[in-house]
């Protein structure tokens, strides 16, 4: 489904260059549950954002289920990060909106009909356990409800592909697990989930994929495996 081919990520300065990615290549199927790890510096920011065609490689190719991303058009790329969910850690919650409407707003957006939006908002809520918050401001949500809630945006075009970046970075133990139950849920219904994480304790409850990020080279990829540095 998703395919990076020698790819290498370079940001230049003035005085020097920095690869943040060096010749790494991996491929992700359809449906899997896949963790990235590494280090603070590891390149797994990189990497995200070469996922969701945010920034292009400066060697390599990247593609989505076979096509080139490099050389789509502008409207093909559109519809790309359509098929593909966004999780950030900092939340980025529309702080003047309920929770209906954080959601209703990211529907109207990709042009959702008000009877589609009244259908499945419901549905979104009750996954992510946010139906009795509805009404709520972000202000008034505690940390884990805010990820849940944003969970909830990425989920309102039904993507192909879910990408969770550091979704738990800020939250305590229990508000981690609860997530990572979500994300797990999303992942059985078909959705295909990839995890960036420095958690050691999500990789090892999870036992899915684990890909290994060190000084922005990949020291490996095993199925199934435990977090190991």
């Amino acid at each position: 489904m998703i395919e990076f081919k020698n790819i290498s990520k370079i940001y230049y300065s003035k005085k020097d260059a920095v690869a943040a990615l060096s010749d790494i290549s991996f491929e992700i199927k359809k449906t899997e549950l896949v963790s990235i790890i590494g280090k603070s510096g590891a390149g797994k920011t990189s990497l995200i954002k070469l996922l969701i065609a945010e920034e292009k490689p400066t060697h390599g190719e990247i593609f989505f289920e076979q096509e080139s991303v490099q050389k789509m058009n502008q409207k093909t790329l559109q519809n790309l990060r359509r098929r593909v969910g966004v999780v950030h850690q900092d939340y980025k919650l529309l702080l003047s909106k309920n929770v209906w409407e954080n959601v209703e707003y990211v529907m109207q957006v990709i042009g959702a009909s008000e009877k589609e939006i009244a259908r499945d908002i419901p549905q979104i809520l009750e996954m992510v356990n946010l139906s009795h918050r509805r009404e709520n401001f972000p202000s008034e949500l505690s940390g884990g409800e805010k990820q849940r809630l944003a969970i909830a945006k990425a989920l309102c075009h039904q993507p192909e592909v879910i990408i969770a970046d550091e979704p738990t970075g800020n939250l305590d133990l229990y508000n981690t697990f609860e997530i990572i139950d979500i994300l797990k849920k999303i992942h059985q219904l078909g959705t295909t989930v990839i995890l960036s994480t420095h958690n050691k304790g999500i990789v090892d409850n999870l036992k899915q994929r684990v890909i290994v990020l060190d000084e922005g080279k990949l020291i490996r990829d095993s199925e199934k495996a435990r977090f190991i540095l």
